[in-house]
Parts: structure tokens; C-alpha cells; sequence
């Protein structure tokens, strides 16, 4: 029996209006090649370059650990997703890095404190 083969990942590129790299992700064909899916690592980085979040995506939606950064490169939040929904707890930190409080979330929906 013949394996299925794994898609083929293609890398795009989405530039801010002044050609700076906006976003950038790996992406696979959809089932029915009508368009692309996220797939794989993805950044996104400010209009000066900085890099403002950092995650995978499986088949479309966010998946596994993400992290956002505040403009001065400090970690600003650090959680998962599974299935494209928050789920665990999220750190938070404020832009001089002190901790704020860590929400948890399941199946995207806030949980009560």
C-alpha cells in the first residue's frame, strides 16, 4: 500500500506597506487545492522588524506554544492553543517585565480566578 505523501510546505511572505516583512509562515495546499492553509511556524514582526508574536499552526489553526512580544523585544504573554483555542494557562508580563497576573483558559474560554 502506497504511504500518503506529507504536503509539500511553501513559505510566504506578507510585507508591511513600506516592504518590511509584516508576516511570515510556512503553508500547505488545502484538501481541495482552492487555497493555502497555515501550516507550521509563523511570525509576525513589527514595521521596524521586531518580532511581536511567534507560534505553529496545524492545518489552519494556532496550535501548540505561542509567545507575543512588547516593542522592546521583553516577552509580553506565553501560552498554547490547541485547536485554534487558548487552553492552559497564559503568562503575562507588562513591557518593563514584571509578571501580571496568568489567566487560564479552557477550550478558549476564560476561567474565573
Amino acid at each position: 500500500m502506497r504511504q500518503p505523501e506529507e504536503p509539500v510546505l511553501h513559505i510566504a511572505e506578507i510585507p508591511h506597506p513600506s516592504g518590511v516583512v509584516k508576516f511570515r509562515y510556512a503553508r500547505v495546499p488545502s484538501a481541495a487545492g482552492a487555497h493555502w492553509v497555515r501550516h507550521g511556524l509563523f511570525r509576525a514582526y513589527s514595521e521596524d522588524d521586531q518580532l511581536v508574536s511567534e507560534g505553529n499552526y496545524a492545518n489552519g489553526l494556532e496550535e501548540g506554544l505561542w509567545r507575543n512580544f512588547h516593542s522592546n523585544g521583553q516577552l509580553g504573554a506565553e501560552g498554547c492553543y490547541v485547536a485554534g483555542k487558548e487552553h492552559g494557562p497564559w503568562r503575562h508580563w507588562s513591557f518593563d517585565g514584571t509578571p501580571e497576573p496568568t489567566v487560564t483558559y479552557v477550550h478558549g474560554v476564560e476561567q474565573a480566578a
